[in-house]
């Protein structure tokens, strides 16, 4: 918004130009979703709490000290993350770059599939089945995706790129739309499964968008891309806004999330933030570096996985309890040391896989 109102004023006055730059705009994309998630956060908390009762919001499948220490904490923070997000990009990013469109859509879309299934856990207990909710995941990001392939644009690529092998692609060709469905969904669940301890989600959120805002950048900048030798897709650095942005919002999450929370961010964050991710990846064909980017959801998701097949193929369990941060609670880690842990993982994790950028 402000990029198409105040970038033609450069010609009347060379202090407008600084708006052209994707870095500066990133920066205040990161400095905009920051200040409104402090100034939104209070408010909604105590909304949520007032609408929700003081009713709980746990889950019943978990450890059962959180049906005591957690209970009562109102859930749906995720809405201020979205607000965050959503109102600094369309702020600071290029409007006319359809990549922007494609993020905005989906990371409001999801979060609004979250929110539908948070509402009725408020109401009922239960949330919306398991199928409705695929379902609505499926054709969402299906239409986002289809759109992108149909009307392609300029430089798109149905190939992916192989990490730490020099120009190694793999085209897919038709194949791409349900590859990416799979990779935006699949993202979108693994954040959720994530999401059981105060602030084990919204940390890695923010490593993860560092990483995707370096290679948004990269991978959009012709001569960038060209010196490292990775692939250029045409207007992708624009994303880099979005990025900055998902980044402060998580930020300003992570401040009332933080143990002990204040606020859970919900379905409506962890979907939203999850296909995000999930989306960034596509769109900046890094499809192969998000299960590295993003590797406490792969293997979070991955060990309920395995203890679900474990169970039913033996009758036995893997791990003491699943999502994977649950066992480590069981077996007596206290709850911040946990935490600190998977977050210094992910920051490991995110800076392996900058690297490979160079590698290649």
């Amino acid at each position: 918004m402000l990029y198409e109102l105040l970038v033609p004023l450069a010609k009347y006055h060379t202090a407008f130009n600084v708006f052209r730059y994707i870095t500066f705009r990133t920066a205040m994309a990161t400095v905009t979703a920051l200040v409104i998630s402090f100034i939104l956060g209070p408010w909604l908390i105590n909304r949520l709490r007032q609408m929700q009762h003081g009713g709980s919001s746990i889950r019943e499948d978990t450890p059962e000290r959180h049906q005591k220490t957690k209970a009562g904490t109102p859930t749906m923070g995720g809405i201020g993350i979205l607000v965050a997000i959503l109102l600094s990009t369309l702020l600071w990013a290029n409007l006319r770059n359809r990549y922007v469109w494609v993020l905005v859509l989906a990371t409001a879309g999801l979060g609004l599939i979250g929110l539908k299934d948070d509402w009725h856990k408020l109401k009922t207990r239960k949330g919306i089945s398991a199928r409705q909710k695929f379902g609505a995941q499926i054709l969402l990001v299906g239409a986002l995706m289809g759109w992108i392939y149909v009307w392609p644009p300029d430089g798109f690529t149905t190939s992916v790129v192989i990490p730490f092998f020099k120009g190694w692609l793999l085209t897919f060709g038709w194949l791409w739309l349900p590859f990416a469905i799979l990779v935006v969904v699949g993202a979108s669940n693994a954040v959720n499964l994530t999401d059981g301890l105060d602030g084990l989600a919204i940390g890695p959120i923010v490593t993860a968008g560092g990483a995707f805002a370096v290679i948004a950048y990269l991978t959009g900048n012709f001569r960038a891309a060209e010196y490292l030798r990775i692939l250029n897709v045409k207007g992708t650095g624009e994303l880099t806004i979005f990025c900055g942005a998902l980044v402060g919002a998580a930020l300003g999450f992570l401040w009332f999330n933080s143990y002990p929370a204040q606020v859970f961010m919900g379905d409506v964050g962890s979907l939203a933030l999850g296909g995000s991710l999930g989306t960034l990846a596509v769109v900046t064909k890094s499809e192969l570096l998000l299960p590295l980017i993003g590797g406490i959801y792969v293997v979070e998701a991955a060990s309920v996985i395995i203890q679900v097949a474990s169970f039913k193929l033996t009758g036995r369990r893997v791990f003491r309890m699943a999502p994977l941060h649950h066992h480590y609670e069981i077996k007596g880690w206290a709850e911040p040391k946990i935490i600190v842990r998977f977050w210094i993982v992910s920051i490991m994790l995110a800076l392996l896989a900058l690297t490979t950028l160079k590698l290649r």
